[in-house]
């Protein structure tokens, strides 16, 4: 986990807020609901030069734009007799003369891709780009969408070449809280947005695209436009941050809600037209109460806890151990669960497109 800004805040102040957020309804700081998310802005098709481009900005400031950018790339590991993977058809012969490639002999029918065909870079200010939290971000998006298998088919033009795409995204302002819900938000509006120039070559040919960008097609085709009953219609991924603070459930939390969190986990999530949400991942993170000594051990020295692990009334000491497996449970079926919040937040983001 890649540290970040702890608050400001004393022992008692933090005793409250755990108090308030362990109540049964409870009480956030800014009055919203467990489920509900900060208010934000957003636009897409801002960058004329980017295959899809999106900008996102929170209510507190914190704003991102990111770009994909696509290109053609030839798949490694084609030859004879083999797929998109390189592996060979079970039970064919595939002794060939010469070293030619011959498109009958090329098995495509089960595309699929592989890591490298989608790269994420994350810059924040004030950051370097071998910074651990810079690294951890991008796994993170990057994990999601190399988890997509609707992703990875569409990229595939044919058994010898492939897209590419590069997903730059960029903070304009030093991040205020976890960055995690702006970056994965940002980076689904900026998938919703991508096109990519529509085929004119057919089959194994070296792959030729219309010069008219109105005739590119959507890399995630909407269920508005004509699709076929057979056609599943999917949405890129997005990864929610979800807290727990006693036994209550949080999604979105703020900078002083992560200060008090017990336990802190990413989801993320997709969905298509045969199906609602599903998982495609699952990452914990450590709270910021666990990151430093000065936060856990130091704070409990100072108000003078022993190994009896008492607290002191009125006072807040970071709980310690792993997470129970009922609150996964929990988050994950709040997520998942038909008009939970995965379905709201996919269904919501598609507005913006």
């Amino acid at each position: 986990m890649a540290p970040q800004r702890t608050t400001l805040l004393s022992p008692t102040e933090l005793a409250y807020l755990y108090t308030s957020l362990s109540l049964s309804p409870p009480l956030r700081p800014d009055a919203r609901l467990p489920t509900t998310f900060r208010p934000l802005n957003a636009e897409t098709d801002l960058l004329p030069s980017a295959n899809g481009s999106a900008r996102l900005c929170f209510a507190d400031g914190m704003e991102g734009i990111v770009g994909v950018k696509a290109e053609v790339e030839r798949t490694k590991g084609v030859g004879p007799g083999t797929g998109v993977r390189g592996h060979k058809r079970e039970g064919e012969d595939v002794s060939m003369s010469g070293t030619g490639l011959d498109k009958d002999e090329l098995v495509v029918e089960n595309k699929t891709g592989e890591h490298d065909w989608v790269e994420v870079t994350v810059d924040m200010p004030g950051q370097r780009d071998d910074d651990s939290m810079v690294i951890f971000l991008a796994q993170m998006i990057h994990e999601g969408l190399v988890a997509d298998e609707a992703l990875s088919k569409r990229l595939c033009i044919n058994g010898r070449w492939h897209w590419k795409i590069y997903i730059d995204i960029l903070l304009l302002s030093p991040p205020a809280t976890y960055p995690l819900p702006l970056i994965s938000l940002s980076t689904h509006l900026a998938l919703l947005s991508t096109r990519l120039p529509a085929p004119v070559s057919t089959g194994e040919e070296d792959p030729l695209f219309n010069d008219d960008w109105d005739a590119a097609l959507p890399l995630y085709p909407s269920g508005n436009g004509k699709q076929s009953e057979n056609t599943t219609v999917s949405k890129p991924p997005v990864t929610l941050l979800v807290i727990s603070v006693g036994d209550n459930i949080f999604f979105d939390p703020s900078r002083e809600e992560l200060s008090v969190a017990d336990a802190v986990v990413a989801v993320t999530l997709t969905s298509s037209s045969q199906s609602g949400p599903k998982v495609l991942a699952i990452r914990t993170i450590d709270p910021p109460s666990r990151l430093s000594s000065s936060s856990s051990a130091a704070l409990g020295d100072e108000l003078g806890f022993g190994e009896d692990d008492k607290e002191k009334e009125g006072t807040w000491k970071p709980r310690r151990g792993g997470m129970k497996r009922n609150v996964l449970k929990k988050m994950v079926g709040m997520c998942v669960k038909p008009g939970g919040v995965g379905e709201e937040v996919l269904s919501g983001l598609e507005g913006f497109a």
